[in-house]
């Protein structure tokens, strides 16, 4: 893996454990936003934690070294979470403000696991 491929790879997994660890303890929390927001998308706020705790569980899945097919499905879940919080704010008529940060969670998903090293991948066995 080139160097430039590395720091890629780092700081878009960097970002996404950020992003996915703030809203995780959010959701946890039950911040009043984001019960007014489950409620604006007509969502049940047990979701709340079953999000809040999927988020932190895969956030140490894709940290951790090895565990490459566990790292397959924190990615996977990542990117069906984020796609479909994208299809539920349109769905309700959410504007562009509403979208960023689920698509912009998407990208860095689809960007760590473009990126990442081969010893942080499925093995073929």
């Amino acid at each position: 893996m080139s160097k430039r491929n590395k720091i890629i790879y780092w700081i878009a997994t960097l970002w996404l454990a950020l992003g996915m660890i703030s809203t995780g303890i959010v959701q946890l929390i039950q911040l009043k936003e984001e019960t007014e927001m489950m409620n604006h998308l007509g969502y049940p706020l047990y979701f709340l934690t079953l999000l809040g705790v999927w988020k932190l569980l895969g956030v140490i899945a894709i940290l951790i070294p090895k565990f490459g097919l566990l790292k397959e499905w924190a990615y996977a879940g990542f990117f069906f979470a984020m796609s479909g919080a994208v299809v539920s704010h349109l769905a309700v008529g959410d504007g562009t403000k509403e979208l960023f940060g689920p698509v912009l969670l998407i990208v860095l998903t689809i960007v760590s696991w473009y990126y990442r090293p081969e010893n942080r991948k499925c093995s073929a066995n």
